[in-house]
């Protein structure tokens, strides 16, 4: 089955110094590694930043109200994904817990749900 690990980080949790940067950057890229030696890796990326985010939403009369940002009032914010192919849900927990958005922040797990469309 596949699962999606999203990276939710908070600004409050941003590296503060060039250094702490690198450092996370060297972990997200070890996990990476890990992930793809695994043989686990469907997919992943990392997103630009928040603040270049654009938000849509529909109103009921039609109407397209569009809003720099992610979300309204918080601090968290996606910053990327990875669709790994797991066995299990306990695994997919193993692995969002070695990633390194676990500690910088938090990683939601979520099946991907398998649409037949043929």
């Amino acid at each position: 089955m596949k699962y999606m690990l999203l990276i939710i980080g908070t600004q409050d949790a941003e590296p503060t110094t060039p250094e702490a940067d690198q450092s996370l950057m060297q972990a997200f890229m070890a996990y990476t590694k890990e992930v793809y030696d695994a043989g686990v890796m469907v997919h992943s990326n990392a997103l630009d930043s928040f603040e270049t985010a654009t938000s849509v939403r529909v109103g009921a009369s039609g109407e397209r109200v569009v809003t720099d940002g992610p979300f309204a009032e918080t601090r968290e914010y996606l910053g990327g994904y990875y669709v790994l192919d797991l066995p299990d849900l306990d695994a997919a927990i193993d692995w969002a817990a070695r990633c390194p958005g676990a500690r910088a922040g938090r990683v939601e797990v979520r099946p991907i749900q398998d649409f037949d469309l043929s």
